[in-house]
């Protein structure tokens, strides 16, 4: 980590430039929200477990005067007192927070769901948005303002078989949107975004070898891609959402309109 030390500059050195903190943002939907926000001028943390994966968006994002990283586990809660420590020591500010970082570990039905593997699943996907959004809070966004996005997925605003320990997180993230809109509000607006099947790593076994037939569902005619994402995250950050807070947008490509469609 000694690079990302070395990279370390005066908040004076860069202006009047938004940040944001992407959690999972190496790669996938995390990624293109990380490009979306550099890309409408912010500078963007990015964290995941995966240095190398890190180093490489980073480089790709812009390098270091655009774009940082923080390696570790979400779960971690030193991991993410470090996160946030390190982008005020670099930038002075955390505008924005992206909670991305997520897992799916099991497939299989609810029956036989491990509670272990689903103790792991809330602790990842739902205990570190959490604890992210009681860090930047802290840090600046209770004294200055900003906004949360919390990418939840149309798994948790409806019933998700085979993978019940994710929906039921998912539906937890919906939830703790709301909580945090409420308590944060007037400075800090807090929504989330709801995503069907996107194009990633992460997902790939939900369409990978049968995507045709997979995308044959969708009324848009196609699966998403992280762009798609990372517009709507750019959205609910700027100050055209301004006036929208505890509200859950499912970006799914009308999927949800085939619902009790024969």
């Amino acid at each position: 980590m000694a690079g990302q030390e070395e990279s370390v500059r005066t908040t004076a050195s860069y202006g009047d430039a938004e940040v944001a903190l992407v959690t999972g943002g190496s790669r996938g939907i995390g990624y293109g929200v990380a490009d979306a926000l550099v890309a409408r001028g912010h500078r963007v943390c990015i964290t995941g477990r995966n240095e190398d994966a890190l180093k490489e968006a980073v480089d790709t994002l812009g390098g270091p005067d655009r774009a940082m990283y923080v390696a570790g586990k979400a779960h971690d809660e030193e991991h993410r007192a470090t996160a946030v420590e390190r982008i005020m020591d670099t930038w002075g500010r955390i505008d924005h927070l992206v909670n991305n970082a997520g897992t799916n570990p099991v497939f299989g039905p609810i029956a036989e769901l491990d509670l272990g593997v689903a103790r792991k699943v809330f602790e990842t996907n739902v205990i570190s948005a959490l604890g992210f959004a009681q860090l930047t809070w802290a840090a600046w966004q209770r004294d200055n303002g900003g906004a949360i996005v919390n990418i939840a997925s149309i798994a948790g605003v409806s019933a998700s078989p085979f993978i019940a320990a994710y929906g039921m997180s998912k539906a937890a993230m919906v939830n703790l949107t709301q909580q945090l809109a409420h308590e944060f509000a007037p400075r800090v607006r807090v929504n989330a975004i709801a995503p069907a099947v996107v194009k990633t790593k992460f997902a790939a076994a939900l369409y990978e070898g049968r995507e045709q037939e997979a995308a044959a569902r969708y009324p848009m005619g196609r699966l998403g891609a992280p762009q798609d994402i990372g517009g709507a995250a750019a959205f609910l950050t700027s100050g055209e959402a301004a006036w929208i807070t505890g509200q859950t947008l499912v970006v799914d490509g009308g999927l949800s309109l085939n619902a009790g469609v024969e």
